[in-house]
């Protein structure tokens, strides 16, 4: 059984930064993203990697703000966030699957889900 759970939300200014992690447990992870979902907003990608090839994709706007980081021995993904804006604000959601995956930001492929950690930029 795979459990995730998301630390390290909270509220920053604009173009702070802030570091969420998810710390994973169980088997047969092959797949780990990010993912926000804003009020009366579908989810949306943020950035995900294959664990095997450490291969990582990340949406457009996140590309050049976002890092995502994996620790093996810890079992965490974590995602740090700079320069941050007001449309950040979100509730920022771990993902995992034990498929690979050709493209990573689908949510509707990830199996595992945490309960999410709320990230709200001021301006």
């Amino acid at each position: 059984q795979v459990h995730l759970v998301e630390s390290g939300g909270g509220l920053v200014q604009a173009g702070g930064s802030l570091r969420l992690s998810c710390a994973a447990s169980g088997r047969g992870i092959l797949t780990m993203g990010w993912f926000r979902q804003a009020p009366g907003k579908e989810r949306e990608f943020v950035g995900g990697i294959s664990l095997g090839s450490g291969r990582k994709e990340y949406a457009d706007f996140a590309s050049d703000r976002f890092t995502i980081s994996r620790d093996a021995v810890e079992n965490t993904l974590d995602l740090q966030m700079s320069r941050l804006k007001p449309e950040d604000t979100a509730v920022y959601y771990c993902a995992a699957d034990g498929s690979l995956m050709s493209s990573l930001n689908e949510p509707r492929a990830y199996e595992h889900w945490g309960q999410g950690t709320q990230v709200t930029v001021s301006s």
